[in-house]
């Protein structure tokens, strides 16, 4: 990418470079198409490897979320692994998008869903979250999204994060903690951790049979 770009911009000014990167997991195999522009266009990033190699399965059934999608690694996997599930993938980035949703037709995963971060409809919540989220665009701005997106889990729902050491996954799980949503460490691996975070209980006296709390 040019100087001063990002793969987290809306429109890369990059020039188009398209390219491949070959997805291989102990159970699927995935050839993406890449371009510049996007994040990690020339091999799978060592994070989203960890990320999904140790989740444990999707939720078969509901809304699943790819928080950041690229051109579509998460996305496409969680699909796979969960062929009957509707997995929503968002990102700010229009060529990460337009990326996932060539992916996903050629391999013919209909029930994948790219939507840029500003269009995704206000009612669908979801049972899984998984992201390897951008933690360089700024603690202000990364807590914001997650706040955004966490708090759409459903009640039952569980979210996974991959954050390298080095980048705040410590201070992140704290802060994750700190703020309502119960976080543990899933796995750890090399330099990356995958954090769960589990949805904020309900406010102690919400009932949604009585909007007084009474």
């Amino acid at each position: 990418m040019s100087k001063g770009a990002h793969y987290f911009d809306e429109r890369p000014e990059s020039a188009g470079r398209p390219g491949t990167v070959d997805v291989v997991l102990p159970d699927l195999h995935l050839r993406l198409a890449t371009d510049s522009g996007v994040f990690s266009p020339g091999r799978l990033d060592p994070g989203t490897r960890v990320l999904l190699e140790t989740v444990p399965p999707p939720p078969q059934t509901g809304d699943l979320l790819d928080l950041g999608c690229g051109y579509g690694p998460i996305a496409l996997t969680m699909a796979s692994r969960a062929p009957e599930a509707t997995v929503w993938a968002v990102d700010v980035n229009r060529r990460s998008l337009e990326l996932c949703a060539r992916n996903a037709q050629s391999i013919g995963l209909d029930k994948v869903r790219p939507v840029h971060v500003d269009e995704m409809p206000p009612g669908v919540r979801f049972t899984a979250i998984w992201s390897n989220p951008a933690i360089r665009i700024g603690k202000p701005a990364l807590h914001a999204m997650l706040t955004r997106w966490l708090d759409r889990l459903t009640p039952d729902g569980a979210a996974y994060l991959v954050v390298q050491k080095h980048l705040g996954s410590d201070s992140l799980q704290r802060w994750l903690s700190d703020n309502g949503w119960p976080t543990t460490r899933e796995a750890s691996r090399s330099a990356y951790r995958v954090l769960r975070v589990a949805a904020r209980p309900a406010p102690t006296g919400d009932d949604p049979r009585d909007p007084s709390g009474r």
